[in-house]
């Protein structure tokens, strides 16, 4: 059996850069543990597999250790492959997910997706949720997935060192950590052993969390962002109350095939 396989650097204006995603697209469902070992085997924070279904898809997003909830940049990426590689007309696509109908707008070379807002929470500054970073945050928040670390200045997001060994044994998808940008309104890193992913390189999922929060923080619902990963990730988000808007570019690395005896 052959499966087609793209590779896409989301959030990206060139290749090597954003966040590395595969997308798979799929006439019929395979089997939950065909698709975790495909994730396994690509080793990239997400691969994503879709079917189309009626005048929308249904997508689904696996880490190389386990599927998950909603994954943004891997959303961008089978957006882009269906634009551009898929025969599709439209300017705008709607997805079925976990999360539940997900919209991707195309206007040129950028990607705008509508996500629901996370609905987060203040929490401590426990020890626990301290202890695998090297500067002591001044706020932490509890969204959906993730916990939320707000810091003082974008040079300690750059500079941070995490102790994947204390991050990893929280009860969450992810840790998000945050401040306020020098020449852009905010900045972030993810750190997700947990879930197989030391460090994304760009989170869409995350920017759900994010983007409210420094919405309300600066007084203004259209942001400019960069995830100071070492791939660096750039994005546009806009604040809608309930939903958010996350924009970006991608570019194709690779077209091929997978093969797997029947």
């Amino acid at each position: 059996m052959q499966i087609k396989i793209y590779q896409v650097d989301a959030f990206a204006n060139k290749v090597f850069s954003g966040n590395p995603a595969a997308v798979c697209p799929l006439s019929k469902w395979l089997d939950d543990s065909t698709m975790q070992k495909i994730a396994m085997e690509n080793n990239l924070a997400e691969t994503a597999f879709y079917v189309k279904e009626g005048n929308g898809f249904r997508i689904r997003w696996f880490t190389p250790a386990t599927e998950v909830d909603l994954c943004g940049h891997a959303t961008l990426a089978t957006a882009f492959v269906i634009f551009n590689y898929e025969n599709y007309s439209d300017s705008e696509i709607n997805f079925v997910s976990r999360s539940g109908i997900l919209n991707v707008r195309k206007q040129y070379d950028l990607f705008t997706m509508n996500f629901p807002t996370d609905v987060y929470n203040h929490v401590d500054l426990s020890p626990e949720l301290t202890k695998g970073f090297n500067v002591k945050p001044v706020e932490a928040y509890k969204g959906k997935t993730d916990f939320m670390l707000v810091f003082e200045n974008e040079a300690q997001i750059k500079n941070m060192k995490p102790d994947f060994q204390s991050i990893e044994k929280l009860p969450c998808r992810g840790i998000i950590i945050t401040a306020k940008g020098e020449k852009i309104d905010f900045v972030s890193r993810f750190f997700a052993p947990q879930s197989g992913i030391n460090e994304d390189p760009v989170t869409g999922s995350a920017h759900t969390t994010l983007t409210p929060y420094w919405a309300q923080k600066l007084g203004k619902n259209e942001l400019t962002a960069i995830q100071l990963s070492p791939r660096i990730g750039y994005l546009k988000c806009k604040y809608l109350g309930e939903r958010v808007e996350i924009s970006g570019n991608a570019v194709l690395y690779l077209v091929g095939n997978i093969e797997i005896s029947s």
